[in-house]
């Protein structure tokens, strides 16, 4: 069984931090990370005397889409391929009845606007913290191309609330987390929604109890 979850919302809420625990904890996970896919700085636009980052044009969805769709193609392959270890001996094609799950995060901040993105996902989730946190937290991170005065309130701020607006438009079904929790509350809250969301499939599926059992998650530093 292979499941995909997003985790998306506002830049510096806490995405990757809670994508790193979640991969820590989940069984067979692997992780797509949008930021990789940024386009070369030349092909960036430039609109208002800044660099045009937080829209999806800045991004190769392309490969993208062709990331995602390996890691649906064979979850086995694509883990290994990325380090991660499997609890699964075999290749997809092995086998079509598949014994374990296997599950994507893909993590980001503009995951929720693009409608080949949005259909991929089982589960979406969205951290959201208000505008002076978020501008506290921009300011206090150092970025290998350094903002540029005036970026976050010309540029950064109005994309979100820009996108923001469009994904509750489209109704895009998210839960919506609140990213001032701390880092603990935070996990507890989506991991304990992924458990109990795949406990109810695999009991809709008429799976096997056994075939689906998150592990006890010990205590790990952040």
């Amino acid at each position: 069984m292979k499941v995909i979850i997003g985790i998306g919302g506002i830049t510096n809420g806490g995405k990757t931090t809670l994508t790193n625990r979640l991969m820590q904890a989940l069984p067979n996970c692997s992780v797509v990370h949008q930021d990789d896919f940024f386009k070369p700085q030349d092909e960036i636009e430039v609109e208002d005397g800044f660099k045009q980052y937080d829209v999806i044009s800045a991004l190769d969805m392309d490969a993208m889409m062709s990331t995602i769709n390996a890691w649906k193609k064979n979850p086995v392959k694509f883990e290994r391929s990325h380090g991660i270890n499997t609890l699964d001996s075999r290749t997809i094609e092995e086998s079509e009845d598949n014994d374990n799950i296997h599950i994507l995060i893909v993590e980001g901040f503009l995951l929720y606007t693009y409608r080949p993105l949005i259909d991929v996902f089982d589960y979406r989730y969205f951290l959201s913290i208000p505008y002076e946190e978020c501008k506290r937290r921009r300011s206090s991170r150092n970025y290998t191309v350094p903002d540029p005065p005036g970026l976050f309130d010309g540029h950064v701020w109005p994309m979100y609330v820009k996108h923001k607006n469009l994904m509750e438009d489209l109704n895009i079904d998210v839960v919506q987390l609140d990213g001032t929790k701390s880092r603990e509350e935070l996990f507890n809250e989506v991991y304990g929604h992924i458990q109990n969301s795949l406990e109810e499939l695999v009991k809709l599926l008429g799976l096997s109890s056994s075939f689906f059992q998150l592990p006890v998650v010990r205590q790990l530093e952040f």
